[in-house]
């Protein structure tokens, strides 16, 4: 009887540390507060590293849509796509869709992501787009992007249209088969919705300060 009682209780302990585990992982999940397809994004304004200027999507005038990057400079996949990214902004930025990149780490929690940072990256590689500092962390929650690089594409209207990857290739751009976002432009530019419109986001974690 002692065995048996003993038996019982056991399960039933084990029952309630697997119930305990799950509801602390069910109230400690991030919740996912971020744009979605079909979102309207609000308007922003930060400071430009290649120039100094105070961007917002408001000031840029007259465009088809918006390629919002979050990105970064340290982090190897981000570096991996810059010359993509400079590749989509010079063929598609004189049709409308010009790339706004935006770093979105904490330079305390990442050494090397400062604006003096992003100035001089931005010279090195002489990038043709915004490169734009989201101080204080307050842009990329909006968005819901975890990643660098993260991919928003919108439309004029500010739109989501598009979230997630460039390609599905970051380490040889010569091997990707896959070109999401070269393709969810083309299909604006057609009218068209874009398919797929989400695809997972593939680099570093956005950094935070502890």
């Amino acid at each position: 009887m002692n065995r048996l009682m003993s038996s019982k209780s056991g399960l039933l302990m084990s029952t309630l540390g697997i119930l305990g585990l799950i509801l602390f992982f069910a109230f400690t999940e991030p919740v996912d507060t971020g744009y979605k397809v079909g979102d309207v994004t609000a308007d922003f304004n930060l400071q430009n590293a290649v120039d100094d200027s105070w961007v917002s999507l408001n000031s840029l005038g007259e465009v088809k849509g918006y390629i919002i990057a979050f990105t970064c400079n340290t982090c190897p996949y981000a570096v991996m796509y810059e010359d993509r990214l400079i590749a989509l902004h010079n063929k598609y930025a004189p049709q409308g869709y010009p790339v706004v990149a935006i770093n979105p780490n904490d330079p305390e929690a990442k050494p090397g992501d400062g604006f003096a940072d992003m100035k001089k990256r931005a010279a090195e590689k002489k990038f043709p787009f915004k490169y734009l500092f989201d101080a204080g962390q307050k842009v990329y929650p909006q968005f819901g992007a975890t990643r660098t690089p993260h991919i928003y594409l919108l439309d004029n209207d500010r739109v989501v249209r598009y979230i997630g990857a460039i390609d599905n290739n970051a380490q040889d751009a010569s091997a990707a088969n896959e070109h999401y976002l070269s393709s969810a432009i083309e299909a604006l530019k057609k009218g068209e919705d874009p398919n797929p419109d989400f695809t997972k986001a593939v680099g570093c974690s956005i950094k935070v300060k502890s």
